[in-house]
């Protein structure tokens, strides 16, 4: 796997109800196949019934990207094994907050004209 020196995609966070999306943007002039983001596990949080919850987001992958072109990435919020709801989904914990630390970072791959897998990590929230 090959780490980009450049940055070949792009990501911002559309605040949209009831849920915050994931936007994708293909920065280079070079078509990508197979985009994905890896699953990104949450810090564990205390429920009300004091027990530990465990979260995930996973993301479904886009089977290409044209240059320059934008995809918004479908994502599913699981927690504690279960699919969680739109109420409870969990990507507002991706966004920055002034003033407080965000340890998350996307971790994208994808494959290159060439059949080369690729990689980039774009911190979040910061």
């Amino acid at each position: 796997m090959y780490n980009t020196p450049h940055k070949t995609l792009t990501a911002r966070f559309l605040e949209t109800k009831p849920r915050v999306l994931l936007e994708l943007t293909n920065a280079t002039e070079k078509t990508l196949k197979s985009v994905e983001v890896l699953t990104i596990f949450l810090k564990t949080s205390t429920t009300p019934s004091l027990g530990y919850s465990q979260a995930h987001i996973r993301f479904e992958a886009i089977k290409l990207m044209l240059p320059h072109q934008t995809a918004v990435m479908s994502h599913r919020t699981w927690i504690d094994g279960k699919p969680a709801s739109d109420e409870r989904d969990q990507m507002t914990q991706l966004t920055s907050i002034a003033g407080k630390f965000n340890p998350y970072v996307l971790d994208i791959s994808w494959e290159d004209a060439e059949g080369k897998a690729r990689f980039q990590r774009i911190p979040v929230g910061h």
